[in-house]
């Protein structure tokens, strides 16, 4: 007697085998005309895109994207150099580990302001320095403050953090 596992697979494998005859039978034409009517109509993409963020600060995003990949070539080729020294080729490698660890400091100090304070914000990274660009009109000191103390409750050593409003 078949058991219930093999019957399934004989089922499954009779269809399979029933569709490739089909599919190796069919002339290209009848197969070009399926898939014009099976195409779905698409929405204009400026009706699907829902964008939130302000222009500033997707231009801030850009530009120190630009400037980040500038930088991330130039230790690259560096790296591939095969006149260049060991300890060039060192320093290069730290570098980008550097670059690496600043860009992800850099989002999760993002992600933690827009969960903390709902704000769609820029961070950058350079050196001590920080700086916060937030997508708002509105001017508050409060604000800056409370982000200022949330993002060096992030480090141990003394950074300066500069926040600005930008609408």
């Amino acid at each position: 007697m078949i058991n219930k596992q093999g019957l399934w697979f004989v089922t499954l494998f009779s269809l399979i085998l029933v569709l490739s005859i089909y599919y190796v039978t069919i002339k290209d034409d009848d197969l070009l005309a399926i898939a014009k009517e099976n195409t779905p109509v698409s929405a204009p993409v400026s009706s699907i895109v829902d964008t939130t963020e302000s222009s500033v600060i997707v231009s801030l995003r850009v530009q120190d994207e630009e400037e980040m990949l500038e930088e991330i070539k130039a230790l690259q080729t560096i790296l591939l150099d095969n006149e260049a020294s060991l300890q060039e080729k060192n320093d290069a490698y730290n570098s980008l580990q550097v670059i690496n660890a600043t860009q992800g400091k850099k989002e999760a100090l993002e992600k933690k302001i827009k969960s903390t304070y709902n704000l769609d914000c820029f961070v950058k990274i350079k050196n001590d320095q920080i700086t916060v660009t937030i997508a708002s009109k509105d001017h508050n000191s409060t604000l800056a403050n409370n982000i200022i103390r949330s993002i060096q409750e992030e480090y141990e050593e003394k950074m300066y953090i500069t926040v600005k409003f930008q609408g």
